[in-house]
This record gives C-alpha cells, structure tokens and sequence, in this order.
C-alpha cells in the first residue's frame, strides 16, 4: 500500500485512490485560511488544493492543466491540484503559502 506524507503524518491508502480524498478523510486540511470553506469541493474548478508533490503519482487532466495556468497559479510552480491527482506510490506532499498554496 502507498504511503502518503503529509504534515509530520503518514496515510496509507489504496493505489489509486485520490490525493484530496485520502488527506481530508485522515483529518488533514489541503486548503489555507478561508478557501477551507470557499473552495469547489474537489471539482478541480478553483485551484485551491493546490500542493507540491514528490513521488509517485497520476499524470495530470487536460482540466487540471489548463487550470493551472490561470492565476495565482502557473505551470511553473510544479504544483498538483490534489483533487485531480491518484495516488500511484509512496509521494510526500507540501502546501504552499498563499490563500492557493501558489507559494512553495
């Protein structure tokens, strides 16, 4: 079973199972200050679960690109948006500075 670091924490999760999903059902936030209200619910629509990902894990949407590249973020940050991203392996996850984590 993969192993999914976040925060000091360690998940183990189904291959294949989704990024946002095994993190919110830990107890474990991907969201900054209010977007952990105002967010799309894992619609992969406002960008806000965005976070850096090291390790094994799904390639990204034609959705998920082209949300990137809309401000705050950019497809030179090297971030993932969480909702849109399957667990392959073992990954380590970091969030970001800023309302989008934009800042790693």
């Amino acid at each position: 079973m993969p192993t999914v670091s976040y925060k000091g924490e360690e998940i183990e999760c189904e291959k294949g199972a989704n990024l946002r999903n095994v993190l919110k059902e830990a107890g474990l936030s991907v969201y900054n200050g209010k977007m952990e209200q105002f967010n799309c619910r894992g619609a992969g629509s406002c960008g806000s679960c965005a976070v850096q990902v090291d390790g094994e894990v799904s390639e990204p949407s034609k959705k998920e690109k082209a949300r990137l590249w809309f401000p705050p973020h950019h497809p030179s940050h090297d971030v993932r948006l969480s909702c849109q991203t399957t667990v392959e392996g073992d990954v380590e996850v970091t969030k970001g500075r800023g309302l989008f984590g934009q800042h790693i």
